[in-house]
């Protein structure tokens, strides 16, 4: 976590966003927390070489201004990463300074290759979703004006001044049972209030089905594609279950986040708060918060997780840590809404970083080419992916 810290507090400064209490705080960090030694034992490793006197800066009394002499004095001598647990505060450390180093290289005269490879950039994705209604008419969230937008089986649907779709009962009675879809394309995102007061967050290209009331009902049903993240009321009379991609997911009152994008080779469910049971094809397991169930389809795992890495998109960051390339690029397809394209074998090496998802798409591309091995270009809406030459 200490590590995160960090890289929100370089964010902040890249950007010009930092305090003053932020810059030193980055400084203490690096100098003396347990992120910052783990960097120090690593400089004079086979990742960085830095000197003795880059290293003095730190304790000097200019926080920005050593922060900057620091990072464009850095020598890079850089491996492709292969990281086992014991240094992966180290690996995300030193995505920070070689971000940072890379960020003064492109900004040099001389770079004019890899400007021109960015010169169309791409703006990330923004807040919106299509609701299609029990009787087929679909409402785009965008163009709709906040308030009251429709009204069903006894219920109020609204949208707020940002976008979230509210519904509401507005009757006692239950009326017939209906559906509502509420779907994101890629470069999409947004946020449902269901009528139980459960909220849910949905990622780009993912869609929700769900009633337009729970009254009468024994079990709160839904049915999700691609991701969502779920923070649900609790009712031990009525159980919460997400259906997505062949698994069910039952609960109580909790928050968990499930991916189950088609294009995915396993389904994960991670939990942050709660109690889940996570039922497969073949299997169950019961989760429990910090933990990450991955159903293959043959059978599910449990795995201990950082799970600020899973809910990261919704916090408004793209945070990959131990991910390979092209798992990294299906997210970049859904929320800048391109085309990936690869040419020539590229390398799998594990890739970390941390960046904003308001940032537009060539940032997120810097931070996986600091690793060294791939290389971008971009043409209209393509990102063409090779090896580094």
């Amino acid at each position: 976590m200490e590590a995160h810290r960090i890289l929100y507090l370089y964010q902040q400064y890249r950007e010009h966003k930092a305090s003053v209490d932020e810059l030193e705080e980055l400084q203490l960090l690096l100098a003396d927390g347990e992120a910052g030694k783990a960097l120090r034992d690593s400089w004079h490793g086979d990742w960085l070489s830095i000197s003795d006197e880059e290293i003095r800066i730190l304790n000097l009394d200019s926080k920005e201004e050593n922060f900057k002499a620091i990072v464009s004095k850095t020598q890079f001598r850089i491996k492709k990463i292969r990281l086992w647990p014991q240094i992966a505060i180290a690996a995300a450390v030193i995505t920070i300074i070689f971000g940072a180093g890379l960020f003064y290289f492109y900004n040099q005269p001389g770079k004019t290759e890899q400007a021109t490879a960015y010169v169309n950039d791409i703006a990330p994705g923004k807040q919106g979703a299509t609701l299609t209604l029990a009787n087929g008419q679909k409402i785009l969230i965008n163009e709709a004006a906040a308030g009251n937008i429709a009204s069903q089986s006894g219920v109020k649907i609204s949208k707020t001044a940002d976008g979230k779709i509210i519904y509401e009962i507005s009757e006692r009675r239950s009326g017939k049972l209906e559906y509502n879809t509420l779907s994101t394309t890629r470069g999409e995102q947004t946020q449902l209030r269901l009528p139980d007061g459960s909220v849910v967050f949905l990622n780009a290209a993912s869609s929700l089905k769900y009633p337009t009331s729970f009254a009468n009902l024994d079990k709160r049903s839904v049915s999700l594609t691609g991701e969502g993240y779920f923070e649900i009321t609790r009712d031990k009379a009525h159980p919460f279950v997400v259906e997505s991609k062949g698994q069910k997911v039952e609960v109580l009152g909790t928050h968990f986040n499930i991916n189950a994008y088609q294009d995915e080779p396993v389904i994960k469910t991670t939990l942050l708060e709660g109690r889940v049971r996570v039922i497969g094809q073949q299997t169950e397991k019961i989760l429990v918060p910090g933990f990450e169930a991955v159903n293959t389809g043959s059978g599910i795992a449990l795995n201990k997780v950082d799970t600020e890495l899973a809910v990261a998109w919704k916090n408004n960051n793209f945070m990959f840590e131990n991910g390979d390339i092209k798992s990294i690029m299906r997210m970049v397809e859904r929320w800048y809404n391109v085309e990936v394209i690869y040419q020539g074998k590229v390398p799998m090496d594990a890739l970390y970083g941390t960046v904003s998802r308001f940032d537009k798409v060539s940032s997120v591309l810097r931070i996986l080419e600091s690793a060294g091995g791939v290389h971008f270009k971009i043409v209209g809406r393509k990102v063409y992916v090779s090896a580094e030459k």
